[in-house]
């Protein structure tokens, strides 16, 4: 368990990296919609994946003065105990599906709600930052003449740093979901179904405080290569290679991203099977031992561990990410997917970076798919983990 000085020391430390931030970017506060963003600010909590889709709360952050938490009047009670949100105003929901052909008008009132908390705090004029929003919300904000910028960068350069407390409540977390995997590795046998399997391994995060999975992402033998298949009903077979990202929001709201393969059932893994997950536990322990403070990102991908070319097809989606409430900055881009966006940055101390691994053979039978967290320490970097790996796997 976390004492709640702790929770009070991270939230405290999360609200001075967004300052920080917005006085970087000469902005007198931030508008946030996105409810990881309103969860990471404020610490509130409110029916998280359905205000993913559905806009119904939202907060503003200042630069110098108070912090405003709008909610569903019928959920306002929800955050009353948090003392460090100073205001708790009821939210206008301007989504369609909830006022439909009145969107705009409800829109015009959220905005012109907003604005007046502006002007009583003194900033109606200046440069406002706003994390996302639909295109009414804008518009609305528009005609107010609220000065708006992306903030998005912000709440990404804020998000990325942890302090010691964070990250102690994120490795609790870590454990509650390495516990599911070992219930679910304990119980699993030939003859479940991949939906079966996951269901173990979801049913053990949510008994142990866990809120939700953001991927199906837990596939057996052939259906393990090429990656990114979501998790079915095919009936897992003896022999057959597991592989799975657990991808799941523990306690607290922290993203639990640890992946893991080896063979269900009685049978020893064969030789493809061993030279894939060799191979794979190569570049994890390759691009371990990279990471450093300081280090570029390009860099990194420049001198990360190198795929043979059978396997390059099919790589996975990125060499490592950020890792806190969800995928967070930065994100390391393999150099052959450059032209999508790849970006140059510096690893910084006290950030949680995910390893991540697939590997596969172009047209192969199965992969492999492993991942780390790793705590970039002032002296190199520490792995979060204790789930082992497959040794007896290694040649």
């Amino acid at each position: 368990m976390i004492e709640p000085e702790a929770l009070d020391s991270i939230q405290q430390f999360r609200i001075g990296q967004i300052r920080c931030w917005l006085e970087k970017n000469d902005c007198a506060g931030i508008i946030l919609f996105d409810p990881v963003n309103v969860r990471y600010a404020t610490g509130s909590r409110n029916m998280q994946v359905w205000t993913m889709h559905n806009i119904c709360r939202y907060a503003l952050i200042l630069q110098s003065g108070k912090i405003v938490l709008f909610d569903l009047p019928s959920s306002m009670h929800l955050a009353k105990h948090l003392n460090h949100i100073h205001e708790i105003r009821p939210a206008f929901s301007p989504d369609h599906v909830i006022v439909g052909n009145r969107s705009q008008e409800i829109s015009t009132r959220l905005a012109a709600d907003l604005k007046s908390v502006l002007a009583d705090s003194g900033v109606a004029k200046e440069r406002i930052a706003i994390d996302r929003a639909d295109l009414e919300i804008v518009f609305a904000f528009q005609r107010e003449n609220v000065n708006l910028v992306d903030g998005k960068p912000i709440m990404d350069r804020a998000r990325s740093i942890k302090s010691v407390e964070e990250i102690a409540a994120l490795t609790m977390s870590l454990r509650t979901c390495e516990q599911s995997v070992a219930d679910m590795k304990a119980r699993l046998e030939p003859g479940m179904t991949e939906s079966q399997a996951m269901g173990l391994m979801i049913k053990g995060s949510i008994d142990r405080g866990g809120e939700y999975p953001e991927t199906r992402l837990l596939t057996s033998g052939p259906r393990t290569n090429p990656w990114f298949q979501e998790t079915s009903d095919r009936v897992i077979e003896n022999g057959d290679m597991l592989a799975f990202d657990t991808d799941m929001i523990g306690p607290l709201g922290f993203y639990n991203d640890i992946s893991r393969s080896w063979v269900v059932g009685d049978k020893k893994p064969n030789d493809t099977q061993k030279r894939l997950y060799n191979l794979a536990h190569e570049l994890i322990q390759h691009n371990f031992s990279l990471l450093q403070p300081g280090m570029g990102f390009l860099d990194y991908s420049d001198n990360a561990y190198q795929l043979p070319g059978n396997c390059l097809p099919n790589r996975y989606a990125d060499v490592a990410h950020g890792c806190g409430l969800g995928v967070e900055y930065p994100l390391i881009w393999y150099r052959e997917d450059e032209q999508w966006g790849a970006y140059d940055g510096v690893f910084e101390e006290n950030m949680v970076v995910c390893i991540e691994c697939y590997v596969g053979e172009l047209h192969g039978h199965e992969g492999v798919k492993l991942e780390q967290p790793i705590w970039l320490k002032a002296d190199g970097p520490v792995l979060l983990s204790e789930f082992p790996l497959e040794e007896d796997y290694l040649v």
